[in-house]
């Protein structure tokens, strides 16, 4: 079965994660993806011994080639792949690409029709531009951390890194959309997103209620009044809850029945707004803190009330619902041995790329130079030597 993006030919200058989520998507879905990286180190994310899971659960399906930019000899390498490939992306801090001279006017004159893909913490312009950023500081300036926490408590950290990954994807359908119109027009372009603003796209629905910007969205913690909360299930764990969101009538209708507090329910003019929900929550714990976060969620799904147990990173793993579906993916890794993957989450019923493990370091450096530039094994062995390259 044909990939989606077959044909689609990426130079993948990233580092961490934010570049990599986006490379790896397309790579997920077909795209020839070649990761450039220096000699030795490789891409930060790797770790001090070039494994590490972070690296890896990133980094799936592309190539490595490791060349030294900061040598002539290393640019020119790069310079003569450039027209094989349709785009380039990069994600390293504000001003690095400038100083390796490495920008997309250089580019272009290389590949005239080269797609160029930035990622930057604030942008390449603005009063911010030249601010270093990671996720969290993109979430914390995009207002994540403002909506986050109890509502009488402080800003608090969330927990996904949509700061990197989520800006990530975005820009892989910004490359996907600039690829399309390059097949229409034979034209390329330059693409630049910030991380700041990528970021701001997921909390849409907490500014939606701002009366445009004239006023901040608030913190309101696991809740959302008693019918939409986390309760406690059986069990002394940490994670042993079940979270409820009931938020049509038809759901709360549902939930009443189910729980058992229907007499509660006619009772409740006799009691304040606040007395009520304490009194509904009080109810809903008793029935939740005696089953199980599974059996809780069972019951009330199928009673048709929106409702999950709380699972852990660990849990997706095993997890019967996500082994089934196929998600969870098993891979051979020349280091870790036998590796569980997550999978990449769209389907696609004309498209099936298989997941193969994370390169090692510069593992396709004497491949790549040998198919797309026709060097020799002597040439590949001299430019190794000279530490232009690492093969």
């Amino acid at each position: 079965m044909m990939a989606a993006l077959d044909g689609m030919r990426i130079l993948d200058m990233t580092q961490y994660e934010a570049g990599t989520s986006c490379t790896q998507a397309l790579a997920w879905m077909g795209a020839d993806v070649v990761k450039i990286e220096a000699p030795g180190r490789g891409d930060p994310g790797r770790g001090p011994n070039g494994n590490a899971e972070y690296f890896i659960v990133w980094n799936s399906n592309k190539r490595s080639i490791a060349i030294n930019l900061k040598s002539e000899e290393g640019r020119e390498i790069l310079f003569d792949l450039l027209p094989k490939f349709d785009i380039f992306v990069e994600n390293y801090g504000p001003g690095v690409m400038e100083k390796l001279n490495l920008t997309y006017d250089i580019m272009r004159e290389r590949n005239p029709d080269i797609i160029y893909a930035r990622i930057k913490g604030f942008g390449v312009e603005g009063p911010w531009s030249d601010y270093k950023c990671y996720d969290m500081v993109a979430q914390a300036a995009a207002g994540a951390f403002s909506i986050t926490g109890e509502a009488d408590g402080p800003p608090m950290r969330p927990g996904p890194t949509t700061g990197d990954a989520g800006t990530g994807v975005q820009m892989a359908l910004a490359i996907s959309a600039a690829y399309i119109q390059k097949l229409r027009t034979g034209t390329g372009q330059y693409l630049e997103l910030s991380m700041q603003e990528a970021m701001t796209y997921y909390l849409r629905t907490s500014t939606s209620g701002g009366r445009f910007g004239e006023r901040p969205a608030g913190r309101s913690g696991n809740g959302g009044g008693a019918y939409s909360n986390l309760y406690p299930c059986l069990g002394d764990g940490p994670n042993d809850y079940v979270f409820i969101m009931a938020v049509t009538a038809k759901m709360g209708e549902a939930l009443v029945r189910v729980v058992g507090i229907a007499e509660e329910i006619g009772e409740r003019n006799n009691h304040s707004a606040a007395e009520t929900r304490a009194l509904f929550m009080d109810k809903i714990s008793e029935w939740t803190r005696k089953r199980t976060k599974y059996d809780a969620m069972r019951e009330l799904a199928e009673a048709g009330i929106p409702a999950s147990a709380v699972l852990t990173t660990q849990d997706l793993y095993t997890n019967r619902h996500l082994v089934e579906r196929g998600f969870v993916r098993e891979v051979e890794h020349p280091v870790h041995g036998k590796i569980k993957l997550l999978g990449w989450p769209v389907r696609m019923s004309e498209s099936d790329v298989p997941v193969q493990p994370a390169p090692q370091l510069g593992e396709h450096t004497a491949a790549v130079l040998t198919a797309e530039l026709g060097l020799t094994k002597d040439e590949i062995e001299r430019l190794t030597q000279t530490g232009a390259i690492s093969a």
